[in-house]
């Protein structure tokens, strides 16, 4: 197992001031989701937080909750008993690497990405190895579907996409979603689809649909943090239509965190009996937000480009100059944070030091799902007003 990706920025950028790190929307409040299960009349919900006992919850969370993430983010189409929640969507994503990745199975992932999407199949005992197919900018950080027909072997049976996709906040064409479910059901491959940004599209056409309910072998892997902002009820779950996946997600899942805390489940239910006005607000704030990055973008062409979002509150900014864990050393001397490439794939030391960096090792990831990212863009900002000459000085050594 890999050191942590993240660990490296958490030393770099500890104490920043501005942080453009953050990948969630807009974080909810206590007293605000209190004001919104009253509001709707829901006293019985807050009366069950107030006077919950303390015993364990069934392991892969108690029927309501589960029933209420079946209705509200699957509309029904599954029950109670395809739901499995979890203490968060890391462990979750973990978990379904184990039950299926492990075996003699081959899987296949795609980079750069979450490093969970990337290396969970690699921690499966007895696992045949994992292919890292590279997304590129030049297609849209697109997954391409030629080299994944190329990359599947006859005991290919487990791929981990990552959709909306991060770092970069892009979302698939139905059409190509449907091309790879087409793939994987002739091969009887798994899909495993991180989908923590479903439901935060800044268009609902793009939306897709949920894998599970997709594909009769698909699982969705999803957070209560990102779309809803509600990143402290650290509550996420897999959903599986295959009742039969479900009993080696649950078998797996018994080696790990088996049940969440029964306050965490009351405050999702809270969380999902809001759920179309909460979506609406931070959706609101995520578009408000990303023009004001997209203007920065533009403003500041000669120095950065972006291929623009479509969901969720993130995006892959690609820095002209020098790789971007370059420019993050010289940002968190200023106070501002960002999450460099070396944050969603394994960077050798070996290429830095002969400067042959990969693909995308330009970008790093921008979140701008808070209300106080405009202030924090403003920092950005001013620095880049500040090192202008400077860059223009080595762009000129550069076009030379």
């Amino acid at each position: 197992m890999q050191q942590p990706w993240s660990k490296r920025h958490k030393r770099e950028f500890k104490g920043c001031q501005f942080s453009l790190s953050n990948s969630f929307a807009q974080p909810l409040s206590m007293p605000e989701l209190t004001k919104l299960t009253k509001d709707r009349g829901d006293n019985k919900l807050l009366e069950l937080y107030n006077n919950h006992d303390l015993e364990y919850v069934p392991n892969g969370g108690s029927n309501d909750l589960r029933q209420d993430i079946a209705r509200v983010v699957y509309d029904n189409k599954l029950s109670a008993e395809h739901i499995l929640v979890f203490p968060g969507g890391q462990v979750a994503i973990q978990t379904a690497a184990l039950a299926f990745a492990s075996n003699g199975v081959h899987s296949i992932v795609f980079t750069p990405g979450y490093q969970s999407t990337v290396e969970s199949p690699e921690w499966a005992i007895g696992n045949a190895g994992v292919t890292q197919i590279p997304r590129h900018p030049d297609n849209n950080w697109q997954v391409d579907i030629s080299k994944f027909e190329e990359a599947i072997r006859p005991n290919t049976k487990f791929v981990i996409l990552n959709e909306p996709w991060n770092p970069g906040g892009i979302v698939m064409s139905h059409h190509l979603q449907h091309e790879i479910i087409d793939i994987c059901r002739a091969h009887n491959i798994v899909i495993l689809c991180d989908e923590v940004y479903r439901l935060l599209e800044h268009n609902e056409c793009d939306r897709l649909p949920a894998i599970a309910n997709a594909y009769e072998k698909g699982i969705s892997a999803v957070t209560m943090s990102k779309p809803w902002g509600a990143c402290g009820v650290t509550i996420g779950w897999l959903a599986c239509q295959d009742l039969s996946m479900v009993q080696r997600l649950v078998d797996a899942q018994y080696f790990g965190t088996a049940c969440v805390s029964r306050a965490s489940e009351i405050q999702a239910r809270m969380v999902l009996g809001a759920s179309g006005l909460i979506l609406k607000e931070r959706r609101e704030i995520v578009l408000r937000n990303k023009a004001h990055l997209m203007s920065f973008v533009e403003k500041y062409s000669e120095f950065f480009s972006v291929n623009e979002p479509n969901a969720g509150a993130i995006a892959f900014v690609k820095f002209k100059l020098f790789p971007s864990h370059l420019l993050g050393e010289q940002l968190a001397s200023n106070g501002i944070s960002i999450k460099p490439y070396y944050c969603f794939a394994e960077v050798e030391d070996e290429a830095c030091e002969a400067k042959q960096y990969p693909c995308g090792a330009y970008h790093f990831r921008v979140g701008f799902g808070e209300l106080a990212f405009p202030s924090k863009l403003d920092a950005l900002a001013r620095f880049v007003d500040e090192s202008a000459d400077g860059w223009r000085r080595k762009l000129q050594k550069i076009d030379k």
